[in-house]
């Protein structure tokens, strides 16, 4: 018999869990959406098929993703195609649950202030920050999900503005890097200290390619890393994103998705690393859907994050499941 290829129904029909703690109110801070033919097809219907599936989910934020770019418009416009996208699908959904955007402007333009307001009619309300993302690698070739940012950007005068005017303008800025990038951005945090700074993804730990011998180091050196930024107050943490295939644990290989506690003994980790040097008050819980859907169910994935959250305080759990996103993106 042939087993069900990764990432079709089938697939994922082999480990399906009961619901843990399933009134428990949640706010998912990072997902996407494409249409059927963008990059990773995952519209409005799929979300709320997701956070429909058991999890008491309220409400979510857009994270940019270069999707429905308006390629008629000058460049510097097309992002602006995203975020109109996003906003026409949430004031379409009469349940609300899209409550934020959080779009692409390239922050080093001198334009940057008309930028801003243009994103701010277009979001119709739900424009809350930028994610101008730093990852750079330098051996793309090995990557599934390769980012293109120059080497040099956090530390790029002009960029710095950009994300300091961020915080002057009340906005938030994400970042989506490498583990090798997490001094960059730090530096970047200590330059722009009036700026609330999101770190995506635990600063994505690589695992493939010249990275997967090394795992043990990267992490070690991760650790430090972490701490040295969780000193920089502006700076909060977003716990998930690391079920993308560059991470390199190959669930999206597998003949079946790993169960929540399959994913809780790999990366617990970091996880509790994470929360021990930011506080609970400065984390909050991700899904990174559906990129980290080549891995994982939507439902597993939130069981694990409440596995890992089980030693915790209520009011600590209330704060990684909702309060801190909520604080962070004024929800």
């Amino acid at each position: 018999m042939t087993a069900p290829a990764p990432g079709t129904q089938e697939w994922f029909d082999q480990v399906v869990e009961d619901v843990i703690d399933p009134d428990r109110p949640i706010v998912d801070p990072h997902h996407h959406l494409w249409k059927p033919d963008g990059a990773i097809p995952y519209g409005m219907a799929d979300l709320h098929a997701d956070a429909g599936d058991g999890h008491h989910i309220e409400r979510t934020v857009f994270i940019e993703c270069h999707s429905c770019y308006d390629h008629e418009a000058e460049p510097h416009l097309q992002s602006l195609g995203e975020t109109r996208f996003v906003a026409a699908e949430a004031a379409a959904d009469t349940t609300g649950l899209i409550g934020g955007i959080v779009a692409s402007i390239d922050l080093r333009r001198d334009d940057l202030e008309e930028l801003l307001d243009l994103h701010v009619d277009a979001g119709n309300g739900l424009f809350k920050g930028v994610r101008h993302a730093l990852a750079s690698c330098s051996r793309p070739e090995a990557l599934r999900i390769p980012g293109r940012a120059p080497a040099d950007l956090a530390h790029q005068p002009d960029f710095r503005r950009g994300v300091a005017r961020l915080g002057e303008r009340g906005f938030t800025y994400d970042s989506w890097h490498y583990h090798d990038q997490n001094r960059d951005f730090l530096e970047l945090a200590r330059a722009t200290p009036g700026t609330t700074m999101v770190l995506d993804h635990f600063g994505t730990p690589l695992g493939v390619g010249p990275w997967a011998e090394h795992r043990e180091e990267i992490f070690e050196q991760w650790k430090v890393d972490i701490a040295d930024i969780a000193e920089c107050p502006n700076v909060v943490a977003k716990l998930g994103g690391m079920a993308m295939p560059d991470n390199g644990y190959g669930w999206h290989a597998a003949e079946r998705p790993p169960t929540s506690d399959e994913f809780v003994a790999a990366q617990r980790a970091h996880y509790l690393h994470t929360i021990e040097c930011f506080g609970p008050e400065r984390c909050m819980f991700e899904s990174n859907f559906p990129v980290d859907r080549f891995s994982l169910s939507y439902r597993t994935v939130w069981n694990a994050f409440k596995k890992i959250a089980a030693e915790f305080t209520d009011a600590e759990q209330d704060a990684l499941f909702r309060g801190t996103a909520s604080t962070v993106y004024s929800l």
